[in-house]
């Protein structure tokens, strides 16, 4: 199968020479109108996890749909060859099923609008953006179900369709669709602001090619394609080694008492062409877990990986796609068969950077490997009906991403409570406590959570939310079994907890993944995040450094110890931090490994509920 592109102008584009000047203004204006996407979706959604956290994903590609500006790009490609329909001016093209377009997105809360952009009735490029809604059916609100063993469990399903043909809205559809979500209203006005962002992009594309003439356009996208091979062929040519490189990570659990599930990924290059093979890593879940990862998407995330620690400076397009191969056997974690479960494949996706980072920092640790850091987007849920005096018991359902510490790495310590997304933002505290029965009690970095080191890893928050109605919450969480590692001798950093306190005193652990969980109004819930590992020797640390975070309250004084600092009466205590630096030298003895794992998998088995609160997972069985 393969879409048709009808055009009514057959004059095919044509290369021809740009000059430097025109190619670079064309660049910063295709960047300027990626932006102004953002702006205008920001500006016009109404649910909170795309107008203030960010939670999507824009691009615009030439007409063969290599993303030529973007975020998240690669699905056109795929999509195309899944489409077995006519693409006319006018068209709006909506997906949400990974299945049906070859995993252009990679679970179903995702919706994907793709728009051809025509001049002249001749086909020019295209823009495209998906954004996560808050609802899309299925099991449980959120419709992200943690026991859900089949994707027909978590929602709708739409098929590549037209939302618009001709420019004309199909009206009966898109009512079909918000039929069968919790949240139709946010939806309907989240997906109107993804068809706008999309439809200013291509009007600005329209105008360069007015301005320019279409083969102008035509040809610079090409040299901002040849600009990015160019670059990651250099990149490939001096940071991919020859002899294979083997790294191998974990997911905790599924959710459903099994785990952890491993990643294995080997990496090594041939010409000059870098290869990436995933066998071994084990077979798909029988829960939600699983990532269906289409190989031009891995083939983004090392691009945008590499291009951002070598020089973020490189526009990052898909112009490298031709250097990279990529094996994903089918049957696996991260190419599980159709029907199989998808919706929490946020882990295993967040997972993929940590195993990258490895594979491409190992062979020069000193300036280029990072720690294990916050490598996920946790999930909390809370929905219900609003029974507070003065209120209509009326439908509430909140989505929030929470935040983390990124890892200790060469330039300097992990910034404290980010994003593994760079873009998102967090959603205000008063803008939750004005729209949900809630009250954020804490919101703060938790002291010691990042790993020690040279440089430091960054802290884990903790959010501690009051709830304010009776309702039931869900938790999408990781890195709670196993430590986020350190390198060059830094520590692994701290594992996340999730603990409810209930009105009558009682608390309770709850698992990094769960749904269902009904609360009562005045329960509190601790979600702490994990911390990012910490980077190269702690005792090489300036202990003025150290005094720093105790004073800013990053770091504790018995925190400080793990140094190998003394800090008395609000001040380093010199003589005794020379005495148990070297104490703590001569205990570890000379060698330092690149990696610090922390305790082995069956180590961590044999003390979970101790050092947790919560029962180990059982190995993983599989079918």
């Amino acid at each position: 199968m393969t879409a048709t592109i009808i055009e009514t102008n057959d004059i095919p584009l044509k290369k021809v020479e740009v000059e430097g000047v025109t190619a670079d203004i064309i660049e910063n204006a295709l960047k300027n109108a990626r932006i102004e996407m953002d702006a205008v979706l920001f500006r016009t959604a109404m649910s909170p996890g795309i107008r203030e956290q960010g939670d999507c994903f824009p691009m615009i590609a030439n007409k063969e749909g290599k993303m030529i500006v973007g975020q998240f790009g690669s699905f056109i490609g795929p999509f195309m060859e899944a489409y077995n329909d006519e693409i006319e001016e006018g068209d709006v093209i909506l997906t949400n099923d990974p299945y049906m377009c070859n995993a252009a997105v990679s679970h179903l809360p995702d919706w994907l609008v793709l728009v051809p952009v025509f001049k002249d009735g001749r086909h020019i490029a295209w823009t495209a953006m998906f954004g996560h809604m808050s609802d899309n059916g299925g099991m449980v609100p959120g419709s992200i179900p943690i026991e859900a063993t089949t994707v027909y469990q978590e929602g709708i399903q739409i098929p590549p369709l037209k939302l618009y043909k001709k420019g004309e809205l199909q009206s009966d559809i898109l009512e079909l669709i918000l039929h069968n979500v919790r949240t139709s209203q946010w939806n309907r006005f989240d997906l109107n602001a993804l068809v706008a962002a999309c439809n200013t992009a291509a009007r600005r594309c329209v105008e360069m090619a007015d301005r320019f003439g279409d083969d102008v356009l035509f040809s610079a996208m090409d040299i901002m394609l040849e600009r990015n091979y160019n670059a990651m062929k250099f990149i490939i040519q001096n940071f991919i080694p020859e002899e294979p490189r083997t790294f191998e990570d974990y997911i905790c659990d599924d959710g459903m008492g099994m785990g952890p599930y491993k990643i294995k990924c080997k990496m090594w290059r041939e010409g000059d062409v870098a290869h990436f093979d995933f066998d071994g890593t084990d077979p798909q879940a029988q829960s939600s877990v699983n990532f269906y990862l289409n190989e031009d998407m891995f083939k983004m995330f090392f691009g945008s990986f590499t291009i951002n620690v070598v020089d973020p400076h490189i526009v990052f397009n898909d112009g490298f796609y031709d250097l990279v191969e990529v094996n994903i056997p089918e049957g696996t974690l991260l190419k599980p068969k159709f029907p199989a479960a998808i919706s929490g494949r946020t882990h295993a996706l967040g997972r993929i950077f940590d195993v990258l980072g490895a594979l491409l920092g190992a062979g020069a640790p000193e300036q280029m490997l990072n720690a294990a850091g916050f490598s996920d987007s946790p999930h909390l849920f809370y929905s219900g009906y609003d029974n507070r005096d003065g209120k209509d018991n009326e439908w509430f359902q909140l989505f929030q991403i929470g935040f983390g510490g990124v890892p200790g790495r060469p330039a300097g310590d992990g910034p404290d409570g980010h994003s593994l997304w760079p873009g998102f933002t967090n959603v205000p505290n008063e803008f939750i406590e004005s729209y949900f029965p809630l009250r954020i009690e804490r919101y703060e970095t938790i002291p010691d959570s990042g790993g020690a080191g040279l440089h430091r890893g960054g802290n884990g928050l903790c959010v501690a939310y009051r709830f304010l109605s009776d309702g039931d919450i869900a938790i999408h969480d990781d890195r709670w079994l196993t430590y986020p590692w350190g390198v060059l001798g830094g520590q692994v950093g701290m594992r996340s907890t999730k603990r409810l306190i209930r009105t009558d005193g009682t608390e309770e652990w709850l698992p990094s993944k769960c749904d269902g969980i009904h609360v009562n109004a005045g329960d509190l819930l601790h979600f702490n995040t994990w911390g990012g590992g910490g980077w190269g020797d702690p005792l090489e640390r300036d202990p003025a450094l150290v005094l720093a975070d105790v004073n800013r309250n990053l770091a504790t004084a018995d925190g400080a110890r793990d140094y190998g600092v003394v800090i008395t009466n609000g001040a380093v205590d010199e003589a005794a931090t020379q005495s148990l630096r070297a104490q703590m030298r001569t205990s570890r003895g000379s060698e330092i490994g690149v990696f610090n794992f922390g305790p082995g998998i069956e180590e961590i088995r044999d003390n979970c509920e101790a050092e947790t609160g919560l029962k180990a997972p059982e190995k993983p069985v599989f079918r």
